[in-house]
C-alpha cells in the first residue's frame, strides 16, 4: 500500500483543481486527507493507492499540472 501526497498553492488550486480532480478519479485510490494550511493557503491533499504502479503514475500525472509537487512513500 503507498501514499500519494500532493501539494500546490492557492493559486495553482484554482487554476488546475477541476483538472486535478479529474485525474485523481482515474486511479483507484482513496482520499486520506486534504488540508488548506492557513499559513500559506497550500493545499496538501493525500490518497492511500494499492497498486506501486498506480502510485507512480499519479505522482508523475499530478507533477504534469504547473505549480503541483508529489511523492509517494509506503504505507
Amino acid at each position: 500500500m503507498w501514499c500519494v501526497t500532493i501539494q500546490c498553492s492557492d493559486d495553482d488550486w484554482r487554476i488546475h483543481g477541476k483538472a486535478f480532480k479529474l485525474l485523481a478519479e482515474k486511479y483507484p485510490g482513496t482520499l486520506i486527507s486534504s488540508k488548506k494550511m492557513p499559513s500559506d493557503d497550500r493545499r496538501i491533499m493525500s490518497y492511500r493507492i494499492e497498486d506501486v504502479n498506480d502510485a507512480e503514475e499519479f505522482t508523475e500525472a499530478s507533477m504534469n499540472l504547473s505549480g503541483f509537487m508529489a511523492m509517494f512513500e509506503s504505507l
